[in-house]
């Protein structure tokens, strides 16, 4: 299946912070990226980055709490996937957000590496009266690259 050129479509998740649900999102991601003519490669790196921010979510933002509410937008845009995830936790400082050394050999710490190095788009904004966002893009097959 593939994305009908200039069609927009756009898909909004609410689920609560408990990692069980995280499997919806990747499902949801993993298809949409299929729609876009993503390649396999490309939807997987694609799923993990966003199986990472939500997970982060939950872990860093919620400390773990399974009640809170994240919000995901997938939006397919003529030239890029773009997806949103908002939480409503404590603000974080988009400064603070940074990934480890590579060369620290130790579990962990990897997500926002993967991340930035999948997406060609990656905007934190804790503008909002109460909590944070991530928007994430990945330029369609064909379109602007990285």
């Amino acid at each position: 299946m593939t994305l009908e050129r200039g069609s927009l479509s756009e898909i909004e998740i609410k689920l609560p912070s408990d990692p069980q649900f995280l499997k919806i999102i990747r499902g949801g991601i993993s298809h949409i990226s299929e729609i876009c003519g993503f390649s396999s490669e490309e939807s997987n790196a694609v799923t993990s980055a966003v199986d990472e921010a939500a997970s982060n979510i939950i872990k860093h933002t919620y400390n773990g709490a399974k009640n809170k509410l994240i919000i995901v937008n997938f939006r397919i845009l003529e030239d890029r996937l773009e997806i949103v995830l908002r939480d409503f936790g404590e603000k974080v400082d988009p400064k603070t957000i940074k990934s480890r050394d590579l060369n620290e050999i130790r579990p962990g710490g990897l997500g926002v590496h993967l991340i930035k190095s999948t997406m060609d788009v990656v905007n934190y904004d804790n503008s909002f009266e109460v909590g944070n966002q991530l928007t994430m893009a990945k330029y369609l097959p064909g379109k602007k690259e990285k």
